[in-house]
């Protein structure tokens, strides 16, 4: 099969760098008026021609069950934008950085700033529900950027081919790996005691000045 090698380049890589498990993410094509995407739970470091299925871009196709649960979200992409190329991956530092991410992942250091510029986080009311991210991620590759998170659950990148978006993909997790050991490594706030008056044993009135005072109020200057 044609591309079959581009297919099987990218999840390899995919795999040997984390950023899949042994039967998770999907990859996928446009070709024409069809899709080319990896069949349900395929193992993408030992992908074989027929775990690449055709499904048509409008409506469904005889082999819509079979292909990647991830389908609708591909389909829509490929609807709303001009990309030719999709993967979805699960990350790990991706994801948990995404955990505590408000609206966006905004890298820290200075290539994924230039690379990524920021990184929008989706969520999801319902977990694993694919028909709010078909509603929601099309709108995101719209407007300029590359990759995306889902919440929970993993990324989304796009590009002219399987190769631009692995390095979306792989761009996003260096960064968010980055952020999580930055978090590491960077101490807690030290806890000060907080500053007691200290009172004179000698009463002012008598005329002695409360030195204690005096101290405090220098500390507040």
């Amino acid at each position: 099969m044609e591309r079959f090698e581009e297919f099987d380049l990218v999840g390899k890589d995919l795999y040997s760098l984390g950023l899949v498990d042994s039967s998770g993410g999907s990859l996928s094509v446009r070709s024409g008026d069809k899709i080319l995407i990896t069949r349900k739970n395929a193992m993408l470091a030992h992908l074989r021609e027929e775990d690449i299925l055709e499904v048509p871009l409008e409506g469904e196709g005889a082999t819509d069950e079979s292909a990647s649960k991830e389908l609708p979200v591909h389909r829509a992409i490929y609807r709303e934008t001009a990309f030719n190329a999709v993967i979805a991956a699960n990350p790990p530092y991706s994801v948990a950085v995404s955990l505590t991410a408000e609206n966006k992942i905004v890298p820290a250091d200075q290539k994924g700033q230039s690379f990524l510029r920021g990184v929008p986080v989706v969520r999801t009311r319902d977990k694993l529900n694919f028909n709010e991210m078909v509603k929601m991620l099309p709108s995101i590759y719209k407007s300029g950027y590359m990759v995306s998170v889902v919440r929970e659950y993993g990324s989304f990148a796009v590009g002219a081919n399987l190769m631009e978006a692995l390095q979306y993909t792989t761009g996003l997790e260096r960064s968010c790996k980055i952020i999580a050991i930055n978090k590491l490594m960077t101490p807690p706030e030290v806890k000060r005691e907080p500053i007691r008056e200290r009172r004179s044993a000698i009463p002012p009135s008598i005329g002695v000045m409360d030195r204690s005072r005096g101290y405090k109020r220098g500390l507040q200057r």
